[in-house]
């Protein structure tokens, strides 16, 4: 290695070694954001050579960094090719987590991986445990390339013979990426401007392209590596593993009946039958932090804007390349409270009780993720005449990072798109390890306050 990279490495460590595991991931998110908004201000990152303004450019990078996919400028239509790959960048090492790929880059230059290391790779992914996180990094970057490669071969099957060979494998590439990494990006401005996949509706292939890998991004990478190692040996999965892969499928298959059943007599009126089915499994998937859709969001009926509202506040699982306060989180919360109704000791499930913690860690997450959400629709009410579901559709879609959106994105004043641009921040690093980031140790109480009374219900 040269002595300016021995130098730069250098310089990283002693930055990390005066801050916590947490602080080091919040602050690095900041560097890529900033520098992603530097690079799409520069001329040659817009198509007509002029600089895009300021803070534009910071909504893009924020939503790019923090795979969110809402968009102050149509991708295909203002930015060039330079800033659409700068985006597709930021996408990719949002989506896999620059820790991730930091460390594999280590693996790859044969550099020693420490414990610190290894401790902020577990605290990046979210593991359960230390041991193994080396191995789980080539994982996660030999998967994702497999995933992406196979959905960008896929996808460019029917782009190709659209917009030619180069064009086509480009979209292809693109969309997948986009995809995987749960982010929402389109280039289908070519199409008309902000047209998403609306014109794929239909598509059998596309659709399930897509689908497949915004579920296969985002079930969360330790769960790739249970059943790389047990196959489809459920009972021999962990208890993470099972509670993630019942209420994906449930959450997916649920969902797609109760939009079918809301959007009968609005959107679906018209389609075939196979308009509908993917109408309906696409609606229940893409709320779930990836973005994309293929009807019109903001026509959607009351009951849809809610029940999409639901699925973009829980969002994926952990370790994955989704957003959301995540399944387990929300399955934690249910649990207890029919534990609670139930009144019995703990909290159980598959034969397992969870531990005291898991349950605090559930409950701050939930709260801090719905007082922000809250909290910025009001700012945003307060400085603009909006509609109520719209902002609330807006704030929860950030917070969620799933980057949908009834078209008042480009509709926000700059004190509301910061509002966003915060909420996008919050919900890709997490808005717990946000709060944590200001504090660098744990307080341990020497003397516990005295035990006082207070009537709940």
């Amino acid at each position: 290695m040269s002595s300016w990279g021995k130098g730069l490495f250098g310089k990283l460590y002693q930055v990390r070694s005066h801050l916590t595991q947490t602080q080091f991931i919040a602050y690095g998110f900041l560097g890529i954001i900033f520098t992603g908004t530097l690079l799409l201000m520069l001329p040659v990152s817009s198509r007509t050579g002029e600089v895009s303004s300021f803070v534009n450019c910071l909504f893009t990078a924020t939503s790019a960094s923090c795979v969110t996919g809402l968009v102050a400028y149509d991708t295909w239509t203002h930015w060039s090719l330079f800033g659409q790959l700068v985006i597709l960048t930021m996408i990719q090492i949002g989506g896999l987590g620059f820790v991730t790929i930091g460390v594999f880059l280590s693996i790859v230059l044969r550099r020693k991986i420490g414990l610190k290391e290894r401790g902020l790779m577990q605290e990046s992914v979210n593991t359960l445990q230390i041991g193994g996180v080396v191995r789980l990094a080539k994982k996660i970057i030999v998967g994702t390339v497999i995933f992406e490669g196979a959905g960008a071969v896929l996808l460019s099957l029917r782009f190709i013979p659209q917009y030619g060979i180069l064009q086509g494998a480009y979209f292809g590439i693109f969309h997948s990426i986009s995809a995987f990494c749960n982010a929402g990006f389109d280039l289908m401005g070519c199409q008309g401007p902000y047209s998403s996949l609306v014109n794929y509706y239909n598509d059998w292939l596309v659709n399930l392209v897509v689908m497949s890998l915004i579920v296969i991004g985002g079930i969360g990478f330790i769960v790739w590596d249970d059943i790389s190692r047990h196959h489809f040996r459920f009972q021999r999965y962990m208890l993470h593993t099972k509670l993630v892969l019942l209420t994906t499928f449930g959450l997916l298959f649920g969902c797609a009946w109760l939009f079918y059943q809301f959007e009968s007599e609005n959107l679906l009126v018209g389609m075939d039958t196979s308009g509908k089915i993917l109408t309906s499994l696409f609606s229940s998937v893409t709320p779930r932090t990836a973005g994309f859709n293929t009807v019109d969001t903001g026509a959607l009926t009351d009951a849809s804007k809610m029940l999409t509202v639901f699925l973009m506040f829980i969002g994926g699982s952990p370790g994955s390349t989704a957003g959301g306060v995540k399944t387990t989180t929300i399955v934690v919360m249910y649990l207890h409270l029919w534990s609670s109704i139930q009144r019995t000791y703990g909290v159980n499930a598959f034969g397992r009780r969870l531990e005291e913690d898991v349950l605090k860690r559930a409950s701050a997450i939930f709260m801090i993720n719905l007082t922000l959400a809250l909290g910025a629709s009001l700012f945003i009410m307060a400085t603009q005449r909006l509609s109520v579901m719209d902002v609330l559709f807006e704030a929860f879609s950030a917070i969620g990072t799933a980057g949908m959106t009834t078209g008042i994105t480009r509709d926000l004043s700059m004190p509301s798109r910061l509002a966003i641009v915060f909420l996008m921040y919050c919900g890709r690093v997490g808005s717990l390890s946000f709060a944590l980031s200001f504090t660098q140790h744990k307080k341990v109480a020497r003397v516990q306050q005295p035990v006082g009374q207070i009537t709940i219900g």
